[in-house]
């Protein structure tokens, strides 16, 4: 709780995954990808529940192991076309009472509950409908990035030509797949995690990675290895 607000944690972790069989729960430095999300939930001053949303029986086992709560995701927003609203939307009007939602992705084991803490003071200080983590970008700055029509390079946005990564302005962020944190009232009218009224809490790179691919996987381990 903070500022008598309920803090509802959720992480949605279906079994699906196509590009890395079974990511929520392969083991990573020795313990299941989604655990590194548990021991930081754990941590936190202010949340009052912790939910995982599953349709996977191996991570609901896991979530027992870990005396973690789990929701038994319905099969039809378990899909490859189920939206990440409306799997956390199916929580929210589940397990009301809450006046904030967070969810707390599982495919960024890097991630520490001051993080998770710092999302949740950022929306209360701001009275903001959203807080989302983002991370500094450079070499994908905007400026860098192009389209091709006629076989030949377009700004999207405006380059100064041969400028430095550091001296592209303004600095550009990126959404790093972490946490977002939302009032309820504001999530149940707009239904989309990033709201009108959305802000951004700025992770350090050196705790942002998004798993999405098997290369994600294999440098996130070595990563928290060199941690340990």
């Amino acid at each position: 709780m903070i500022n008598s607000k309920r803090v509802l944690a959720v992480t949605l972790a279906r079994g699906g995954s196509k590009r890395v069989p079974n990511k929520n729960i392969r083991n990573i430095a020795g313990k299941p990808l989604i655990k590194y999300t548990f021991e930081e939930i754990k941590k936190s001053k202010y949340i009052d529940h912790y939910i995982v949303s599953t349709d996977c029986e191996k991570t609901k086992q896991i979530c027992k192991d870990n005396n973690v709560f789990f929701h038994n995701r319905p099969i039809d927003l378990a899909t490859d076309f189920t939206t990440s609203a409306d799997s956390l939307m199916d929580v929210v009007k589940n397990y009301p009472g809450f006046d904030i939602v967070v969810e707390v992705m599982a495919t960024n084991p890097l991630k520490s509950f001051e993080d998770i803490d710092g999302v949740i003071e950022k929306l209360v200080k701001t009275n903001a409908d959203s807080v989302v983590s983002v991370v500094r970008i450079w070499d994908n700055h905007p400026a860098r990035v192009k389209y091709i029509e006629n076989d030949r390079m377009i700004n999207f946005y405006p380059e100064i030509p041969e400028s430095r990564r550091q001296d592209l302005s303004p600095p550009a962020y990126v959404r790093n797949g972490s946490i977002y944190a939302l009032k309820v009232k504001a999530f149940l009218k707009h239904r989309v995690r990033v709201c009108p009224d959305s802000r951004p809490f700025i992770m350090p790179e050196e705790r942002t990675i998004n798993i999405d691919e098997m290369k994600d996987f294999y440098l996130a381990e070595i990563l928290i290895n060199e941690k340990v």
